[in-house]
Formats: structure tokens, sequence, C-alpha cells
């Protein structure tokens, strides 16, 4: 059986108009062209569709049957194409992210709101996960795109932005840190330190830091989540150290955070995706919209 989307599409216009000329001028055909899609519609089912006069046309019951499962089928197909054509414009579709728990928190509710603002049509989904599983699910392709720190080390991912994210000591409000000129690694050194899970991107940039200092950090507690690392630090158990860009830093007006004055103590923030595969159109443009909200060079 040779069907095509044509002579069905004609076959509707002909029904809801009733008329020949007018399904013509809808679909822009000639009339002759239309009456043969409609003849050839007819053959290959294998029925009459229409009972035809000179001065009317009318759908047989055949054709009635047929009508409300055909005008579906057209609206659908309508549907699909005009769906696929915003995604190829970068107007509809979803964008998967990944992202370390200080971007979800921060960067990224902002950067959505003002997106979607632009393109309603987007959906979003964001999975919160430390460094190391960013990668993952970008290198497995679980995600669009993803936000990790530190080094990514890794031919499988592309670096589309980076910047940089300097690591703060947070202390308690009343505390010898407050009254030091410079905040160095050797002090760091003489109090209690929490410090972050080994799997995180924090931890490894703090170690690296003392490690060029010179100095082997001995944790005096560990912590997972940066509000944890916080409560701690509430309660007496030390001091800790958290990238400028957590918002856990602000929670407590009782405790203070200062810059830490070493090289080695920054953290790259580093927007990814997998190497040798293009980005969607709508992800493509969220990944652009970001590097404009950090008004960065990076961007590619």
């Amino acid at each position: 059986m040779d069907v095509s989307i044509r002579q069905i599409r004609a076959f509707v216009a002909v029904a809801r108009l009733n008329s020949f000329t007018r399904a013509a001028a809808l679909l822009h055909v000639a009339q002759p062209t239309l009456t043969v899609q409609i003849r050839k519609l007819e053959e290959a089912l294998a029925v009459r569709l229409f009972d035809r006069t000179s001065r009317s046309v009318a759908l047989t019951q055949t054709g009635r049957d047929l009508l409300p499962v055909l005008a579906r089928l057209v609206q659908d197909l309508d549907g699909l194409l005009s769906e696929v054509r915003s995604q190829g414009t970068g107007y509809r579709g979803l964008v998967r992210i990944a992202a370390l728990p200080t971007a979800t928190a921060g960067l990224l509710p902002k950067a959505i709101k003002s997106f979607r603002a632009a393109h309603p049509g987007a959906d979003f989904r964001v999975r919160d996960v430390i460094a190391r599983r960013v990668l993952v699910l970008v290198e497995e392709e679980e995600v669009d795109i993803g936000i990790t720190g530190g080094p990514t080390n890794t031919d499988d991912v592309d670096v589309l932005l980076s910047i940089e994210d300097r690591m703060h000591v947070v202390f308690p409000q009343v505390h010898p840190l407050a009254a030091a000129e410079t905040i160095s690694p050797e002090l760091l050194m003489q109090y209690p330190l929490i410090m972050m899970d080994p799997d995180t991107s924090v931890r490894s940039v703090v170690e690296a830091g003392f490690h060029a200092a010179g100095f082997i950090p001995r944790p005096a507690g560990e912590a997972t989540y940066m509000m944890t690392a916080i409560g701690m630090v509430q309660a007496g158990l030390g001091i800790t150290i958290l990238p400028s860009s957590a918002q856990e830093i602000g929670v407590d007006p009782t405790l203070r955070s200062r810059a830490i004055e070493a090289a080695g103590f920054v953290r790259q923030i580093s927007l990814v995706k997998k190497s040798g595969r293009a980005l969607s159109p709508l992800s493509a443009l969220f990944v652009r919209h970001v590097c404009e909200a950090t008004a960065q060079d990076l961007c590619e």
C-alpha cells in the first residue's frame, strides 16, 4: 500500500471544508493536483472516500470512519515536526546538568531562571554531586554538561569555561585569625582543621595548597557536606576551609571568613561537556548564557 502524507492531508482538508476548491487553496496546490491525490489515496485503500456531484462533495461512511484517525495523525505529525524545529532553533527541550553542590545552590538557579525568562520552553534536570561524579556522568553521557571543581585531567571532556574560586578559612567571630594581618598555610596549621571528604574537589585543592607550602594537614574532623563543616565550626571543634562560592559561608553572622593568601588555595571551576560530542542547540544556548553571565573571555 503506497499512501503519502500529502494524500492524507488532502483527504483531511477536503473532508473538513467539503470542497475541493477551498481545500486546494488551503494547501496551496492546483485543484487538479488535489483531485489526483484523493484518487490515488482511494486507489491505494481500495475504497471510495467521497461521494461527488457537480455541486457538492460528501464523505462516504468509510471516509467518516477514517477522518478522526487520519486527522489525528496529521495533527500529531505537525506537532512533532514543530517541536523538532523548535529544538533545532534552541527554543525548547531538556538540558541535563551535573554540578557541584556549590554551583547548584548558587550559580545555577539564577542562570536557569534568567535563561527560562527568554526561553520558557526549556526544561532542566540538575544533579548535585561531587566533582569526581560530575566527570563520570559527563563521560558516560548521562548529562549534557557538567560543572566540576579542580583539574579535569581527562581527554574525555572538553572545558568550555573555567573560572577561579579562592579558598576561604571560616572561623568564629572571636578567634585569633580575626586579628591576623594575612592568612597563610603556616598560620592555619596552628588550629584544629575540619576538612571536607577526600572525594571532594575542595579537599584535593586544600591538601595540594598545604603540600605546596610544605605542610601535611591532619584533620580534626571531616565532613561530606559544607553545612556540616559549618556546624562543626559553630560547635567550636575547629576551623574549616571552603570555597568563596559556597553560600554556607554567609549563613551564620557569628562566623567570619577570610581569603587564604597562598597561590595553591584556588579551585578551578570548569564547565565541561563530552569530548567529540556536539551539544544540542538548547544546551549550547545555555552554555553561552552562563558564559555571558559570568563575563568570561574564556567562553568558546
